[in-house]
């Protein structure tokens, strides 16, 4: 298993005390721990830390094969959104402890409907947009936790924040996004909602429409237009 995950003279490693590795070195075996056990849930808090870039495409390709023979699954917690990209089916956007987003990775990354997520995507280099320029920042900073807002978590780095985002936590509401058609329905339940069983509620008809969740007040005037901007605020 240490051969699988990068680590050379493996046979030797075996050997040798964890402070004669390097970091990266160390961030491998404790992988090789982990996969070894072949469990059902793997559970992996920033996997791909400390690591270079060919080892790191060793470490998601060993996942994927493992993934492929055992049939475990594998919760991701990660900030590289390449990473979530290639390894993701279903995304849960996280921030100050609450989720702000859960979507299909398709609809998540086609249809961001949270000001954190849209800001995260946007911070990501792309092809597209001026050379050399520097790439959009979210600002401040995440509040304490005896300091955070009564209303939205996000409502301090909001440049979107309205009256009612101090006010109230914005409940988590049921976006489909099916051809232009939007339509929205609070999630009422604190348990987590049953995306299967929304998925053939009476919204839906023959064909299953493109399902997420989204903790925003003012989600649908937030989703971007086919250009790229974001559709204006009409609320006062």
């Amino acid at each position: 298993m240490l051969e699988k995950v990068g680590i050379p003279s493996p046979k030797q490693r075996m050997l040798e005390f964890p402070h004669l590795l390097s970091g990266g070195m160390r961030q491998r075996v404790m992988i090789a721990m982990a996969l070894a056990c072949r469990p059902d849930i793997l559970i992996c808090d920033e996997p791909s830390t400390a690591l270079d870039v060919t080892v790191q495409a060793q470490i998601l390709d060993l996942m994927r094969e493992l993934q492929a023979e055992t049939g475990m699954s594998i919760i991701f917690i990660t900030h590289d959104l390449g990473v979530v990209a290639e390894m993701c089916d279903q995304v849960v956007v996280m921030y100050a402890g609450k989720v702000v987003e859960q979507a299909d990775i398709f609809e998540l990354f086609d249809h961001p409907s949270h000001p954190y997520t849209q800001g995260l995507l946007a911070s990501m280099p792309s092809m597209i947009g001026a050379p050399k320029s520097l790439l959009p920042t979210i600002d401040g900073s995440v509040p304490a936790l005896n300091q955070m807002p009564c209303g939205c978590r996000f409502v301090t780095r909001c440049q979107y924040a309205q009256d009612l985002c101090h006010q109230k936590q914005p409940d988590l509401q049921l976006v489909i996004l099916n051809q232009s058609v939007i339509s929205k329905q609070s999630v009422i339940s604190k348990q987590p909602p049953d995306l299967n069983q929304a998925a053939v509620s009476e919204q839906t008809s023959k064909k299953v429409p493109d399902i997420h969740l989204v903790s925003c007040h003012y989600w649908e005037q937030l989703i971007p237009k086919k250009d790229g901007a974001i559709m204006e605020k009409t609320h006062d």
